[in-house]
Parts: structure tokens; C-alpha cells; sequence
């Protein structure tokens, strides 16, 4: 069962079947990607992303959560800590990373930043050891913006999957 975390705007819920079609439609969208460095994902990769957060709750306890409006009930966003078991080394080996991506007619109102903070919330009430990280490419201002607000500090310059990406740790 994904709990559920509310904010003063938002709610961050589990996903179900019939979301997809948001989540989809939000993984298509080139401006909405492309800060990300990756393409607008196809049919069989947004399903397989959407497969990947559902069960990532299941197998680990924790996971991405869909980012809705409190007003109109509309899918804004994904939030996430999330274990992708991405490459990174040992300084990052079993630590959650955080991540967010906000619709085109949800960005520069706050929501990242708002669901940021409750996600980390949840994090330090659920994890015994909660040492949170994320990564984000040199170009993403928005996300840079969002990770500074909430209290991630640099920590690594490097090349993530051919591109430059900067490691950033939660400071405490």
C-alpha cells in the first residue's frame, strides 16, 4: 500500500491503472523531458516507467508518488525516492535518490518544491538511515532551483550515461 502525503495544495498518492494515460501524456511532453536529457518516452517505455514506479513501492517500501492537485484532483507531477541501482559508486549504494518531474502547466508554481519537502518529511519518519541524493544535469536550472530550496548542496561533478550530471546530498 503506497500511503498517501498531503500538503497545503497537493496530494502525493500510489499510482493506478487509470492513471496511466496522465502519466503517459506528461512522459511524452519534449519540454518536459528534455531538462531531464532523455527524448519524450514512447508507448512501450512510459508503460514499462509506469510498471517500474508501481512495483518499485511493492518490492522496497517506498517509490514514486503521483502529484495531484488538491482543487482539481489533476495528475501535476511525479515526485520520487526511488533505488534505480543506478552506476554511481559506493558513496551512493543503497542511499534513496530523490527525483521530480512537473507538467509544463505545473511548473514555476511551487509544486516541486512543495512535494520535495513532504517527500523528504516521509523519508526522515521512515527510512532508520535517510542520507537522500539526486542527480541533475548542469543545464537544469529549474530542478537546481528546486533541489537548493529544499537543501541539497553539490557533492560530484561527473558523467552520468554520456552526460555531464551533478550529484547533489542532502545537507544536514
Amino acid at each position: 500500500m503506497v500511503p498517501q502525503v498531503e500538503t497545503e495544495r497537493l496530494i502525493l498518492r500510489g499510482y493506478g491503472r487509470e492513471d496511466y494515460p496522465a502519466f503517459a501524456e506528461i512522459w511524452r511532453d519534449e519540454r518536459v523531458v528534455a531538462p531531464l536529457g532523455v527524448a519524450p518516452l514512447g508507448e512501450d517505455e512510459a508503460w514499462g516507467r509506469f510498471c517500474r514506479y508501481v512495483g518499485h513501492w511493492e518490492l522496497l517500501g517506498f517509490g514514486t508518488w503521483a502529484v495531484t492537485e488538491k482543487q482539481s484532483g489533476a495528475i501535476v507531477g511525479e515526485m520520487g525516492l526511488f533505488d534505480f541501482r543506478r552506476d554511481l559508486g559506493p558513496a551512493y549504494a543503497g542511499d534513496p535518490e530523490q527525483g521530480w518531474l512537473m507538467s509544463v502547466a505545473a511548473q514555476g508554481q511551487g509544486y516541486a518544491t512543495e512535494a520535495a519537502h513532504a517527500a523528504l518529511a516521509w523519508g526522515e519518519r521512515h527510512f532508520a538511515a535517510f542520507n537522500p541524493f539526486c542527480i541533475i544535469s548542469p543545464e537544469n536550472a529549474p530542478s537546481l532551483r528546486v533541489a537548493a530550496k529544499v537543501g541539497y548542496r553539490e557533492t560530484t561533478r561527473t558523467l552520468f550515461k554520456g552526460a555531464a550530471a551533478i550529484i547533489l546530498r542532502l545537507a544536514r
